[in-house]
């Protein structure tokens, strides 16, 4: 039986920008090695399998090369498909079980949120290499429950940064994330590179901001705060510190739908 797709361009209202992630809703359990090629084949930052479970959805998240813990922009995806497509009342919340325990997403005054962990970092040592890795001084180094975190001296340091991937990858760690303050209307920008995931450069990380968010959050004394992520792609979040948890913000627009044959 064909398996449908859709298409969803996350942290964005903008087709073609954010970051891409496909979503299969499927009828009943599939095995783990086919959900990897199938995630494979499609070729987008990570493509999310929803399978429902009761009063919940069961979801796994797969970029092309490796299944993760845990990713926002997909996530957020997922839950733009179920209330689109008609399967979940857009009223209603959607209960996600995952590796990382319940997500919550819910609909309010046009923004998806998901209600997600907060990771504040541990402010660390650099590791060896990370000055020739990225090419350019730390103001700050950390560690967060996945990544390296990164403040850089500016957000024309973020967004000119060229990192030798290589480098990168032999770091250690799910991957490094570069940040600083921003001007105009964000409070911060990032960028996020993950080669171990054939990931180069993640064009918008919610995982990312789990992290991100309480970090900014303590350093300018704002529960509230609007990033932008400055890949290629960019992407726009929004987010809202409550304690161990955070609520992760953003827009998403369907791109494509079709069928998987086999």
């Amino acid at each position: 039986m064909p398996q449908p797709v859709v298409v969803v361009d996350a942290f964005t209202e903008t087709p073609f920008t954010g970051n891409s992630a496909a979503v299969c809703i499927l009828a009943g359990p599939r095995e783990e090695r086919w959900m990897q090629a199938v995630a494979r084949e499609l070729n987008h930052a990570n493509t999310a399998f929803l399978q429902r479970e009761n009063d919940h959805w069961r979801v796994r998240w797969f970029t092309p090369v490796t299944e993760v813990d845990l990713c926002g922009h997909a996530t957020l995806a997922s839950a733009h498909v179920l209330w689109q497509d008609g399967v979940v009342g857009r009223d209603e919340p959607i209960a996600f079980e995952t590796r990382s325990g319940r997500l919550i997403a819910s609909a309010q005054d046009g923004w998806i949120l998901l209600d997600l962990p907060a990771m504040p970092p541990v402010a660390v040592a650099p590791p060896p290499g990370l000055a020739a890795a990225l090419g350019t001084p730390a103001v700050a180094t950390f560690h967060t429950r996945f990544d390296w975190l990164i403040e850089l001296e500016s957000e024309a340091a973020v967004r000119s940064l060229h990192p030798d991937l290589a480098a990168v990858q032999q770091l250690g760690r799910r991957g490094v994330i570069v940040t600083s303050t921003a001007s105009g209307d964000y409070d911060f920008v990032s960028r996020f590179f993950a080669p171990a995931l054939g990931l180069p450069e993640d064009p918008v990380t919610g995982s990312a901001h789990c992290a991100l968010g309480p970090y900014w959050g303590a350093k300018l004394g704002k529960p509230e705060l609007l990033a932008w992520q400055a890949s290629p792609r960019g992407g726009s979040l929004r987010v809202i510190l409550k304690g161990e948890r955070l609520l992760l913000g953003g827009h998403a627009v369907t791109t494509l739908r079709g069928e998987l044959v086999p």
